[in-house]
């Protein structure tokens, strides 16, 4: 049985505006395994987004085949897509995307209002301080976001995407808006939480960041120009990455 988590076959997105057709992506194949943690990378402008947006569901191919965990997506309902954006993967967005009136319990929370599962208060709570902890911010439960500096709402925003255990975690240029400390703390999480077993996805237009994965695919006008395994990578227990 094959171990593939995401296994996509000559996908394409296609834009079209006022009757001009423009290729985001093109024939591009590749797999994931479950547990690898992976980064695409590319300059702005090259399908890195749109690629990951295709993956993590928040936007439909034009063209080729997406299977997720062994399945064929071609025919997912709408009702099967939002289950598995809720239960199986997680995201961690460039900008938080965190409410800023809201405290960083109810943000972590907010996953969770949507399970259709019914679950007791006291496990709602259990969960949310445990992905809090996860990420050491467990002790800014009655803080309102905007009362964080950046590295502190982008681990709140690692543990909202954590807060139902998914599968994958997606992040979009996690450390893009944060100073070089706060980055690195960021990536040693994500490293952090593969070593668990999460499936990470990471887009990044950053060398170094990218070089925290194992393996990196590189995208360049819609296409995938090289995959590589990360080798001889070295990265110290405060997460700084060694040559």
């Amino acid at each position: 049985m094959s171990s593939s988590i995401i296994q996509v076959e000559n996908l394409c997105k296609t834009y079209e505006s006022e009757g001009v057709k423009t290729q985001a992506v093109c024939g591009v194949s590749f797999s994931i395994e479950k547990g690898d943690f992976v980064s695409i990378m590319g300059p702005s402008g090259s399908g890195k987004s749109t690629l990951m947006q295709m993956l993590g569901f928040l936007d439909h191919p034009t063209g080729g085949k997406y299977f997720f965990d062994g399945e064929n997506t071609e025919n997912f309902s709408e009702e099967k897509l939002a289950y598995i954006r809720n239960q199986k993967i997680g995201f961690v967005f460039q900008t938080f995307n965190l409410l800023p009136r809201t405290t960083v319990f109810e943000n972590v929370e907010l996953p969770l209002l949507y399970d259709h599962e019914e679950t007791s208060k006291s496990k709602v709570r259990e969960k949310v301080e445990n992905a809090l902890k996860s990420v050491s911010m467990d002790h800014r439960t009655s803080y309102l976001s905007s009362q964080l500096s950046g590295g502190e709402k982008q681990r709140v925003a690692i543990a909202r995407a954590l807060v139902n255990n998914p599968d994958v975690i997606f992040a979009d240029e996690p450390t893009g808006n944060l100073d070089s400390k706060s980055g690195t703390e960021v990536m040693k999480i994500l490293q952090k939480l593969n070593k668990e077993g999460h499936t990470i996805i990471l887009v990044t237009h950053e060398t170094f960041t990218a070089q925290h994965a194992q393996r990196i695919l590189y995208v360049k006008d819609g296409h995938i120009v090289a995959d590589d395994l990360v080798k001889d990578r070295k990265i110290a227990e405060d997460g700084e990455l060694l040559k």
